[in-house]
């Protein structure tokens, strides 16, 4: 798909991503893109770092270092912000499985434009309903 073949709405919700550190930034952003990776992958499951996560998913890095530090962020609900975004919001329905998600969920099946988020949505959706058929 090229330039031409997006609608100007389209074209404006796109965003450059940003290769390589924002040294102006601090912290984990002004960190490469592999060093950010390995940062991120060598989390501990019980790390203390999601504020720093959220300000990657936030940043303009490239979708997959967004991805990965999305994936690695223990409190769901910091991603609820970011279910507009093709690539965290399927990393965010992936988390949810609680009674109190399941609206939101369904809502995202309703609304979201992207046919990823969507699939993502109703995959986990059936997930909590074979959860819940095997806890009766």
């Amino acid at each position: 798909m090229t330039g031409d073949d997006l609608s100007d709405d389209e074209v404006q919700r796109r965003h450059s991503w940003q290769h390589g550190p924002d040294r102006s930034a601090g912290g984990w952003l002004a960190l490469s893109d592999d060093e950010l990776l390995h940062a991120v992958a060598g989390l501990p499951e019980d790390h203390g770092r999601d504020e720093d996560l959220v300000r990657v998913v936030c940043s303009k890095r490239h979708f997959f270092v967004r991805q990965e530090a999305a994936k690695r962020i223990r409190d769901v609900e910091r991603l609820k912000d970011h279910s507009h975004d093709r690539h965290i919001g399927q990393i965010l329905v992936r988390g949810m499985n609680r009674q109190e998600d399941v609206a939101y969920l369904e809502r995202l099946v309703r609304e979201t434009r992207y046919l990823e988020v969507r699939k993502a949505a109703v995959a986990q959706l059936r997930a909590i309903a074979e959860t819940r058929g095997h806890d009766e």
